[in-house]
């Protein structure tokens, strides 16, 4: 029962659609009816702005952190089941929201979030890697894709180094999920059509 309640927890908490409610609570727009219509980070700031933007891929970011660290509840601490399962749950939530008709965002932010509280100086390197990676290409779908092969490979690493494979597994499927997402943008990128940043 603890078990069922806290993947319930986690899946509810990844659903939470952040751009929806921040666009809606203090933007009065309805971000899914302009830009790309995606519940992402990406998406507010092209519709929203830098301050909107931001907020919101905070707001990702800590829906897999939260979820991560529900098992330091004391009403889950007995819980036996490996914290990167429950973040797992958090991104489907986020890819899938019950809140928002089951459409969401493309993973990347709330991914990051789970690294974050799982191992962070992880977190610190896929961050850098995204910045440098935008920096070069000018785009955030190229540059999330980037960031999760660049995880991938060094969780491979990580793995040989500490036996960890729960982080090799779980990066591998975030790794699966931002590539299914931004299929769309894949399709632009090789028409050259993808829209690229102006702020960097």
């Amino acid at each position: 029962m603890e078990l069922i309640l806290l993947l319930l927890i986690a899946y509810l908490l990844g659903s939470i659609p952040s751009a929806l409610w921040v666009g809606k609570l203090f933007y009065k727009t309805d971000i899914r009816e302009h830009g790309s219509g995606n519940l992402g980070g990406t998406n507010t700031f092209r519709v929203l702005g830098k301050v909107a933007g931001l907020a919101v891929t905070t707001l990702d970011i800590l829906k897999g952190t939260a979820a991560v660290l529900l098992l330091l509840l004391p009403f889950f601490e007995n819980t036996n089941v490996h914290p990167l399962i429950p973040g797992i749950l958090a991104v489907i939530g986020h890819m899938y929201p019950v809140f928002a008709r089951f459409k969401g965002g493309k993973a990347v932010a709330t991914s990051g979030g789970v690294v974050l509280a799982y191992n962070w100086p992880v977190f610190v390197l896929v961050l850098a890697t995204f910045f440098i990676a935008l920096k070069l290409t000018k785009m955030v779908s190229l540059s999330s894709m980037i960031v999760s092969v660049v995880g991938f490979l060094y969780s491979i690493y990580h793995y040989f180094k500490t036996g960890d494979y729960y982080l090799m597994i779980m990066l591998g499927l975030f790794g699966l999920f931002i590539f299914y997402r931004h299929r769309a943008n894949i399709g632009r990128i090789k028409a050259g059509t993808e829209p690229k940043v102006k702020w960097l």
